[in-house]
This record gives C-alpha cells, structure tokens and sequence, in this order.
C-alpha cells in the first residue's frame, strides 16, 4: 500500500494461472474469490464497469483498473494504472476522507500464485495495483434512498454542508472568460455531432433542437458564462456529481470523482450542482436540486443567473444523452433499448432547461 496513513492488509495467497502469466483475466478470477482477501468474507460480489473490475467483500471494496487506452485516459502500463490509483485515493479523501484507506499491491510469486497486499522482497513481483475501500451501505446511497423514498430533508441539508464547506475551501483556478465559454462552444457541437448519427430521427431532431437552443444561449447570453470565471468562480470540483456517487449514512461521503483528468473536474459550483439536480430529477426527486442550490446562494453569498442554472443544466443533459448514444456502438441487442431510452430522458430534460432559460430570459429586463 502506498499511504502511510493506514496499515496494510495481511498477504493472502491463492494458486495463480497456469505458467504464471498474469493475464487481466487470471487476475479477475483471483480477486473474485473470497480466499484471496486477508478479512473473513462469505462472498466477493464482482462488478465490471467500463474502466474497472470492483470486487466487494463484506467490509471493504477493491478497485482493479483495466488496462485501458483511450483518448482522453492511458491505463495501459502498470505505472499508469500505480498513479491514477494514487490520484484517485489522494482527490477522493477530499469528500470520503474515511473511505478510501489506500492502494494495495497484487503480487505474484515464483510458483505462479497471486498475493494481495504482501510484503515486497525477494521474487515477488508487482503485477497490479487496487484501489481500497470501506464499503458504504447500499441503501443510504443518494439514488437508492429516492427510489425508495426515505430520502429526507435532513439528509439533503446535511448533503448541502458538506457541499458548500468543500467549495467554499477549493481555490479558485483561473481561465480566461473566453476560454470559460469556448469550452462549451467546442462540446456542444460535439454533443450534437455524436447523437445524431447514432439515434432514430425523432431523437435526432430533439438532439439538434437542444443544441440550437443551446448556442441561442450562448449567442445572446454567453456573457453570463464569461462572468462566471472573471470573478474566479472555477474550482476543482469532484466532475462527477452524480446520485450514484453520494452516500447518506452519518455525515455525507461523495465517492468515485473524476480523477483521470483534471480538466473535468475544473468547473462552476453551480453547473456541478446543476448537474446533481438535474440527475435527482431524473430520478422523480426535483426538490432536491432546488434546495441545494439555495442552500449553496445563502451560504456562499454567490447567487446566480436563473438563466445560467437553466443552461447548464441542459447542458449537463446533453452531455449525458452523448455518453448514453455511445453505447450504443457496443450494446448488445437486448440492451438497445435501454440505451436509447435514456438517450431520449436526458433530451427531453435538455429540452425543458433549455425552455426555462428562454422564460426566464423573457421575464429579465432589458440591459
């Protein structure tokens, strides 16, 4: 483990794969047996996420990397996948102080076997590296609790503390105004150019209707983005502030931030806000969104723009009905429609931000 902050777990060993050749997979087939952890575990739940293999033991949570290259992240090397690993327990303790306790070592041996967490020296050889957790209770993650509906003021004001606290101790980054708005110049056209091809023509046509509606905004009011980083309102926020990454259990910890990229993560408070609000409502929850962005305004002094709020929230829909049409390059069959239905959720919210900004813009006077 990396950190000098928490011990290290005991070594456990287990046979490795036939010659020793730590293929992602035998690795794979490693972690997910409970044998291969030092804690007692009656199972290991394995997850395979786009980046990642996570592997929950009862207590705790470890984070394999995938040998990944794309063009925005290179996981390719064992030092790549040691740094990010590094990198995410290092950003993420800025909002889950308590839940990532380090980055362990797998290792293997001479006979071929594998060794979690044990002790270098000798013939041992690092082959991997897992990011290490403390399990949080499913049923207090933010999504979870408004699906079930036991999600409470309480809980959301708590969410606002912590919140508010982590951008009122971020520094500001500077960006010039113009660079500020050319960066959502740059991905709208993005946006739109990556759903249409892939989407029936019905959403198509909703997708160039929010890009317009879009770029309307910034022809008119792009003014309002450019104020934004003239009075140093960018920080380095968590990047993705979704429901899924919020847990409610005690004081709030918000887990899984963006951590491959910094550029990500440089941001207003009020678009990553935006953001949290638009996904609550997605979810059936608005209130949500609501309150924290007022509790965001009375706390920090920094009231914004309706208008501003709008857009960036239909931009955040955009966004995310991008991410969801590129899945559809790889879905199976039986997940098409699945894909294409959240495709169409997020631009029917793009949509309706992008007609709350036009109403606020008619209600606001003259300059």
């Amino acid at each position: 483990m990396s950190s000098d902050q928490t011990p290290k777990p005991p070594a456990s060993l287990v046979p490795g794969s036939e010659q020793g050749r730590m293929t992602l997979a035998a690795k794979v087939a490693f972690l997910g047996r409970p044998g291969a952890y030092p804690e007692s575990s009656r199972k290991v739940e394995v997850i395979e996420t786009h980046l990642s293999w996570v592997f929950l033991t009862d207590r705790h949570v470890y984070k394999l990397k995938k040998p990944a290259l794309l063009p925005h992240l290179d996981f390719s090397t064992l030092e790549a996948r040691r740094k990010n690993s590094l990198a995410e327990v290092r950003l993420n303790r800025r909002l889950a102080p308590d839940v990532y306790l380090g980055v362990v070592e797998l290792m293997s041996l001479p006979d071929g076997a594998l060794c979690l967490g044990c002790p270098r020296g000798g013939t041992r050889k690092v082959v991997d590296w897992l990011v290490w957790m403390k399990r949080l209770p499913m049923n207090r993650r933010l999504d979870e609790t408004i699906r079930s509906g036991t999600v409470t003021r309480t809980d959301i004001a708590g969410l606002s503390t912590v919140l508010c606290r982590f951008y009122r101790q971020a520094p500001s980054v500077p960006m010039s105004p113009s660079d500020y708005k050319d960066l959502f110049v740059r991905n709208l056209g993005i946006n739109r150019d990556i759903i249409v091809p892939r989407v029936p023509r019905a959403l198509a046509d909703q997708a160039r209707r929010a890009a317009e509606g879009q770029v309307a905004f910034l022809a008119n009011h792009g003014r309002l983005l450019q104020e934004r980083a003239a009075q140093g309102r960018i920080v380095e926020g968590h990047g993705d502030l979704r429901p899924e990454h919020v847990f409610l259990d005690g004081e709030p910890r918000i887990i899984d931030c963006l951590e491959f990229d910094r550029d990500l993560r440089l941001l207003d408070p009020v678009d990553e806000l935006a953001y949290l609000g638009l996904e609550c409502e997605r979810l059936g929850a608005s209130w949500i969104g609501e309150k924290l962005l007022e509790s965001y305004g009375a706390e920090s002094g920094d009231v914004p723009d309706p208008r501003l709020h709008a857009f960036y929230g239909g931009f955040r829909a955009s966004l995310r009905a991008r991410l969801a049409a590129l899945r559809l390059d790889d879905a199976p069959a039986e997940r098409r429609a699945e894909w294409l239905s959240r495709v169409e959720a997020y631009l029917m919210l793009a949509l309706a931000r992008g007609a709350q900004s036009a109403r606020s813009s008619l209600m606001e006077p003259p300059p």
